[in-house]
């Protein structure tokens, strides 16, 4: 059997080792997305990409057959989701996970000093995260309308959920870091998973198939990164406080967006959301991305 090359996520680290890979994930993150435009929260390499993907457009073969049933259903469910076709429930989870994403880094990006006003390491890493996460919005996009769905507006959440979003950041790191951390690895089994369910309910469709990948790909080594730089603040007793917290998050979270649990096992994420070390994470995807040296065997 092959030895594994990387440790679990929870694996402890001391305040030097985590100070060493902040000084790290910097000198990463500045080569990874390029300049900031903080004026148009973008980077100027994730801007470039995501302008080749509009510059050279994918679309389905055959098109949705009722558009109409997923501008219905794409905020709140109006019809009975039991009668909703696979493909348009895919496609509403995958808005609803990017407009929580959104709500929450409007509400981050508010609150979080602009480079301007960064005056620490942890603070400019942060901002820069920030915009990652609006080039990921806008990736999200692009996959709607790789898949003709040109009509969506980005909505916002209940006034009750945007008042915890906004919230959120205000909160002290030690109270915030866990639950940040531990919603930065859902998104990355979340992906793993939408990966292949492209591969499931896209094989008639090869073109948008490999498109939405790609599209994806740019947002899951992003995540594999910032999964790696938000367990950088915490220290170990907040890891093992992060583990327990597992669970309850991504049940809490995905009951939001019903949809997924038809589509998607939520137990199996749960699963490998506690047991997550990067070696199962493809080849292609961490050659491109960032892991704590605190991770690797």
């Amino acid at each position: 059997m092959a030895q594994n090359k990387f440790l679990s996520i929870f694996t402890p680290a001391n305040k030097q080792q985590r100070q060493d890979n902040f000084v790290d994930y910097w000198e990463f993150t500045q080569q990874h997305g390029g300049e900031l435009f903080e004026a148009e929260q973008d980077l100027a390499k994730k801007r470039e990409k995501l302008n080749y993907f509009k510059a050279n457009p994918v679309r389905l073969r055959t098109p949705l057959a009722n558009p109409d049933v997923f501008y219905r259903n794409y905020v709140d469910f109006i019809d009975d989701v039991q009668s909703i076709d696979r493909m348009t429930l895919m496609l509403t989870s995958m808005y609803k996970f990017a407009r929580h994403e959104w709500v929450g880094i409007k509400g981050a990006w508010d609150v979080v000093p602009d480079m301007a006003h960064s005056y620490s390491l942890e603070d400019k890493i942060s901002r820069v995260h920030l915009a990652e996460e609006f080039c990921h919005w806008r990736l999200f996009d692009e996959m709607l309308q790789t898949c003709g769905l040109d009509r969506v507006e980005w909505q916002p959440l209940s006034p009750t959920k945007e008042w915890i979003y906004r919230q959120f950041p205000k909160v002290p790191g030690v109270l915030m870091d866990p639950p940040a951390f531990v919603t930065e690895l859902m998104g990355v089994t979340y992906y793993f998973h939408l990966h292949q369910l492209f591969d499931d309910i896209l094989k008639d469709e090869p073109e948008v198939c490999q498109r939405l990948h790609e599209l994806l790909d740019e947002i899951t080594i992003d995540e594999i990164a910032h999964v790696g730089q938000r367990r950088n603040f915490i220290g170990p007793i907040g890891m093992k406080v992060s583990k327990m917290m597992v669970r309850p998050l991504y049940k809490l979270f995905f009951a939001d967006i019903p949809e997924v649990a038809m589509l998607i096992d939520i137990e199996q994420m749960v699963k490998d959301g506690e047991a997550f070390d990067f070696n199962e994470v493809p080849d292609y995807m961490l050659a491109q991305s960032w892991i704590p040296s605190y991770c690797k065997a």
